[in-house]
């Protein structure tokens, strides 16, 4: 190196010779770089360490953008590439090989970020596949459901959630949605069939509610109150076993129904109020009658019988009493009956006995053995006392016998 180049023209990595040429030093040698006669060495010497600054601010650029998650790895891999390759012939004045150390940091990098991505859109991929494979399952299975208001809403969601979780390639994407199209094309076609169906069933349901209530409005006017209250039971079975029409027409056909109902019923009530009513009338009557059937005196046999029919004459006019009471006042009549009855038989009996032979002969000797004993007690015979005695008594008990 020469005295001028030690005045203070040279640098550590490059210096500019006495005819004007910039060199750079490399690590085997240096080379020339371009040449300097606008100014004073030193100037040359800085603008091309400025340009060598210009060129650092590059490769800091691009290990900046290499930390971005936004950053492209290939476009900053060609950068690099771009600037490593012009190392060669890069007119600056610097430490060329600490740049290319940086680049090819860089360009390694790049390497290492473009696995990273793969890895990370590998796991996005697998992913967003999973979710949209079980989409598609649940959307295969929600086809079969038959809750056709939840089951229609969650197919909508479905949908949308399919396209919301991220795209795969097209064709993946496309099998896949082909299948969720076919799940709801089949939910579709079911709920389809299942309200046409309804539809008729509902209609038929109508109808048949339109002739139970045809017939119920029939009968509303008739006063066989038991005959026709069992028919409106039988009719409101039926109208259970129809089915339901559209609820709003099958509120309506329900409230048509019950109105007529209500008409007959509250007749038959009516009806029924009264005949309760003269019912207890009848119970009143009655129990005045049985009164004074239970006043009648057993003893005047001849005369409580007559009034006893007279009674139960009346009674038998009188008709029908409330059920629960019916068989009391009937058991209350008969026992006056037999009680009667029963007095009339023991007087016609005993009066029957009162005029037997056996009886009357019964009571002669009775009373001659009474005469004898007399006699024998005035004459104070006493074995014969004690014959007529045991023979009075033999045939008193006889007698008594005979007439009870």
């Amino acid at each position: 190196m020469n005295d001028r180049s030690e005045s203070g023209i040279a640098s550590v990595w490059g210096r500019v010779a006495d005819d004007g040429t910039v060199y750079v030093r490399l690590a085997d040698g240096e080379r020339a770089v371009g040449s300097w006669r606008a100014g004073s060495p030193d100037e040359g010497l800085a603008h091309f360490q400025r340009r060598y600054d210009d060129l650092c601010a590059e490769v800091e650029l691009l290990e900046r953008r290499l930390t971005s998650n936004a950053a492209d790895p290939a476009g900053i891999a060609g950068s690099a590439r771009r600037l490593l390759d012009s190392l060669g012939t890069a007119a600056v004045v610097g430490d060329l090989g600490a740049v290319r150390a940086r680049l090819e940091a860089v360009v390694e990098g790049t390497q290492a970020r473009r696995s990273a991505l793969a890895a990370e859109r590998a796991e996005r991929t697998a992913r967003v596949q999973a979710a949209k494979e079980a989409l598609v399952a649940e959307a295969e299975r929600l086809g079969r459901s038959s809750e056709w208001k939840s089951t229609g809403e969650r197919l909508r969601t479905i949908a949308e959630e399919f396209h919301a979780v991220g795209s795969l390639d097209k064709r993946t994407d496309s099998g896949l949605w082909r299948r969720i199209t076919a799940a709801r094309e089949e939910f579709t076609r079911r709920r389809t069939a299942h309200f046409a169906a309804l539809d008729t069933q509902r209609a038929r349901s109508k109808e048949r509610k339109d002739a139970i209530i045809a017939e119920a409005r029939a009968l509303v006017d008739s006063t066989d109150w038991v005959g026709t209250t069992a028919r409106y039971r039988a009719l409101l079975t039926e109208w259970k076993s129809a089915g339901r029409a559209a609820k709003e027409v099958d509120d309506a056909l329900w409230t048509e129904f019950r109105e007529v109902q209500d008409v007959f019923f509250r007749r038959r009530n009516e009806a029924n109020a009264e005949r309760d009513a003269e019912l207890r009338g009848n119970q009143a009557k009655k129990e005045k009658l049985l009164a004074e059937a239970a006043a009648l005196d057993p003893a005047d046999t001849d005369r409580s019988q007559r009034r006893l029919r007279e009674l139960q004459d009346r009674w038998d006019e009188i008709g029908r009493v409330p059920r629960e009471s019916a068989a009391s006042l009937e058991r209350q009549m008969a026992a006056i009956g037999d009680k009667l009855r029963d007095a009339a038989d023991a007087r016609w009996e005993q009066r029957s006995l009162s005029s037997s032979p056996f009886v009357t002969k019964l009571r002669e000797s009775v009373a001659k053995l009474e005469d004898k004993l007399a006699r024998d007690q005035a004459a104070g015979r006493t074995k014969e006392i004690a014959e007529t005695k045991a023979a009075l008594a033999t045939q008193r008990a006889w007698l008594a016998q005979a007439e009870s």
